[in-house]
């Protein structure tokens, strides 16, 4: 299956007021002190406060928002690093639902706990997502469930891009010049590169990808999905392989144009800057973003940017190991 930019921008548009019933809009707002530290105006989408502490709950409610009554209550499976549990758990809580989620034995305990209270099945296999996604997806099929994918799906993508619906809306007319959005599956970086490059043409779209993980990156790099041998990364949100077929690589590869690989140092020096100077937690995944802004600030120098920040789901335990 293919998917046209058009297509997703479109379908973005067609479920943000769907989704704004179950979901309220987060802040788009300037951080002052990080744009200091990078020489340009940065305002930050807020993402982190979203419900869930993540982006993921947008894609995990458009797709629940389009299956019946019947499929809900049958069951629906995932696989998930933990932020897309979180949104599908999420998802099912306000609509109605049971739900199984396959995630890595290293996912975050804090997510693992909050996957508890949502009452969702856990099942903890592997450490990869090429490797659970598949177990999910066999599972379903085995036992005629819905599976829900955590990227590689247009209603997940276009889940997404309401993210960038909302910056479009609270820019009111003012322009932007860069986005810079954190890529690991890719969904994320579709559905607002897609909806900002209708809105705003001219845009400059950076996919934000560690120097440990970057499966996306060298995927585009190769001309086709391939696997990189990825180590542990701080940013364990953005973790694993791409799926084969994803229908997020033609985008990303249409859509982004500018790749930052960005090291764990950078990566940790980033969450402080923004905890030291903005007061907010933020997870890796997040900040992952601001360290590529950081890392591209000569290219910034008096221009007016964006970081999507997309996920505030760290534990007390990591988060004092980051910032040792």
């Amino acid at each position: 299956m293919t998917l046209s930019p058009a297509e997703v921008a479109e379908r973005s548009e067609v479920f943000a007021p769907r989704l704004r019933e179950h979901l309220p809009p987060t802040p788009f707002v300037s951080y002052g002190a990080f744009g200091e530290d990078v020489g340009a105006e940065v305002l930050v989408k807020c993402e982190h406060q979203q419900r869930t502490g993540s982006f993921k709950a947008r894609g995990a409610m458009a797709k629940i928002l389009t299956l019946t009554d019947a499929e809900r209550s049958a069951g629906v499976v995932t696989a998930s690093t933990g932020n897309h549990g979180l949104g599908v758990g999420n998802a099912l809580a306000t609509l109605g639902g049971h739900g199984i989620v396959y995630l890595p034995e290293t996912a975050s305990p804090s997510k693992v706990a909050a996957l508890r209270r949502l009452g969702l099945e856990l099942r903890a296999e592997g450490n990869d997502s090429g490797v659970l996604e598949p177990k999910a997806r066999a599972y379903a099929a085995e036992h005629g469930l819905t599976y829900l994918p955590p990227y590689n799906d247009p209603d997940i993508i276009a889940g997404q891009g309401t993210v960038a619906v909302e910056i479009v809306e609270q820019l009111a007319g003012e322009p932007l010049d860069a986005v810079f959005v954190s890529v690991g599956g890719g969904g994320l970086i579709s559905g607002v590169a897609a909806v900002l490059k209708k809105h705003l043409p001219g845009i400059r779209v950076y996919g934000a990808q560690p120097a440990v993980d970057d499966a996306m990156a060298a995927s585009v790099r190769a001309g086709e999905i391939v696997q990189v041998d990825a180590q542990r990364t701080l940013s364990d949100g953005t973790a694993g392989s791409v799926e084969p077929g994803s229908i997020t690589f033609d985008l990303c590869r249409e859509l982004v144009d500018d790749w930052v690989l960005v090291e764990e140092d950078a990566i940790r020096e980033a969450l402080r800057l923004v905890i030291d100077t903005e007061h907010q937690l933020i997870e890796g995944s997040a900040a992952l973003a601001f360290a590529a802004a950081r890392e591209r600030r000569t290219e910034l120098a008096g221009k007016r940017v964006a970081v999507v920040s997309c996920g505030g789901n760290m534990s007390s335990s990591t988060l004092v190991a980051a910032l040792a």
